[in-house]
């Protein structure tokens, strides 16, 4: 699909449409909330800078490329003087003092940002469905889920609300969704772009990930807000994507997948026929495709959630409603911390905090905790083994496609099994995006470290034979 940054950047310099005008539809369509989209608009703003656009362009003066833009930002990116609730009864009244420095960097590059998104509070969960706020509807069919954590940003793009989202990707939770609701989710490289202003879920494999329905309008975005920041010292400086680059794919030799994925009892038989089939398609251009092996679904999915839980256990102990936060009075401050996490954490929070208290404590850290980042190691060496022999790692985002809306909050496990093809690219650090071909929940395109634009230029390559 072509860029509709690009279109719409046409329109608003040759005064086809108005920015305001443009900024009053997109909020039109998000008002009546039908998908449980929408946490809270951010109408007042967004005209306000809309204005400023049309007034910039009145005048004659030029404007960038992503000025006038309008995206929508998951619940948890801090947005200064806006309600950043994270989905949570915690925090349904919290206002940001700051900006996340990914979201500041797309508001310096004149984007204006009019919603912020559902998402499961905290980012835990894989179904938007852990949220006080109503569960997330599939843009394809309402009846299923939207996806998670970042339900709410994919939606919306799928259903033209936003041309852009901004998701946060921690296990899948931008490629899940994003492949629920055919288009495209990139989790980039840990560090290429800023986590300062993401409240952490699990600090080691958090990730800002846009989403779009266009791989250029992705390209865009990313280059905008990747880059170094002194705020995140895990960042690291990235030379920006060109357009020119994607489009040439010469240099992809050999792409791999793995083989426990394809042959695991637990994939569904359309998703398994489909990727087959791009694999026929992919040899019959001349590249070589090589079945490589993997830890096995379960042990990754362990180790992810053993780690992820124990980071979220650390990052969550600070809310106790005694900085910010709903705060619930008790008899004294133990009993005041008790009541206020207790009756304002969801349940699933609350076995994920759980848990991860369970991991890190006196007995179990040595067992569980210790065990969970050696395998963590092992997983990357893996990782670094398999880019000596391949370009490209394909897979199907997940085993299955969407269950409905209800389904999933009866079966946790099944719930934490369905990111058994994500987490591991996670743990890895890994570039990942999903693309909306190949099968019922698109493809994930997976490449070496810190190599974002050979994930580009392949799912280009992808989109032009499938």
């Amino acid at each position: 699909m072509d860029s509709q940054i690009h279109k719409i950047h046409q329109q608003l310099v040759s005064k086809d449409i108005s920015c305001t005008a443009l900024i009053q539809e997109k909020l039109d369509l998000l008002k009546p909330n039908t998908h449980h989209t929408v946490n809270s608009l951010l109408d007042t703003l967004a005209l306000d800078l809309a204005s400023k656009v049309d007034a910039k362009i009145a005048n004659g003066e030029s404007i960038g490329l992503l000025e006038g833009i309008p995206f929508g930002i998951k619940d948890v990116y801090m947005v200064q003087g806006t309600y950043t609730t994270a989905s949570s009864n915690l925090l349904k009244h919290y206002k940001s003092a700051y900006t996340a420095t990914a979201i500041q960097k797309l508001l310096d590059a004149g984007a204006i940002p009019i919603v912020k998104e559902n998402c499961d509070s905290f980012g835990h969960g894989s179904s938007s469905e852990n949220t006080i706020f109503g569960a997330v509807k599939n843009a394809i069919d309402p009846n299923l889920v939207g996806g998670g954590s970042s339900g709410g940003s994919a939606v919306n793009v799928a259903k033209d609300y936003t041309v852009f989202s901004i998701g946060g990707d921690t296990g899948g939770s931008v490629r899940q969704p994003a492949g629920y609701n055919k288009v495209y989710g990139l989790k980039p490289t840990y560090g290429r772009i800023s986590r300062y202003g993401l409240m952490a879920y699990a600090s080691s494999t958090d990730c800002v990930g846009p989403i779009a329905k266009s791989l250029e309008d992705i390209r865009i975005v990313l280059n905008v807000m990747s880059g170094k920041d002194i705020k995140d010292q895990t960042t690291y400086d990235s030379k920006p994507i060109f357009e020119s680059n994607i489009s040439n794919t010469e240099n992809i030799k050999t792409i791999g997948y793995f083989k426990n994925f394809i042959e695991s009892d637990a994939i569904d038989s359309q998703v398994k026929t489909d990727f087959i089939t791009v694999i026929e398609k992919i040899k019959a251009k001349g590249i070589q495709v090589k079945a490589l092996d993997f830890f096995e679904s379960e042990t990754l999915v362990s180790t992810y959630y053993t780690l992820a839980m124990a980071e979220t256990a650390s990052n969550l102990s600070r809310l106790d409603g005694t900085n910010y936060g709903n705060r619930i009075e008790s008899e004294n401050l133990k009993e005041t911390y008790a009541v206020t996490r207790s009756e304002n954490f969801s349940e699933e929070t609350k076995h994920r905090i759980v848990g991860g208290n369970q991991v890190l404590s006196q007995g179990f850290a040595d067992e569980i905790y210790l065990k969970a980042l050696a395998i963590r190691d092992q997983i990357s060496a893996n990782f670094e083994n398999d880019f000596k022999e391949v370009d490209i790692i394909l897979s199907p985002v997940t085993p299955n496609t969407p269950p409905k809306i209800g389904d999933s909050l009866k079966d946790p496990l099944a719930m934490y099994l369905s990111d058994a093809y994500t987490v591991g690219f996670s743990l890895g650090q890994l570039p990942t995006l999903t693309v909306p071909q190949g099968t019922t929940t698109g493809l994930q395109i997976t490449a070496a470290k810190t190599n974002d634009e050979l994930v580009l230029k392949f799912a280009n390559f992808l989109k032009n034979i499938l």
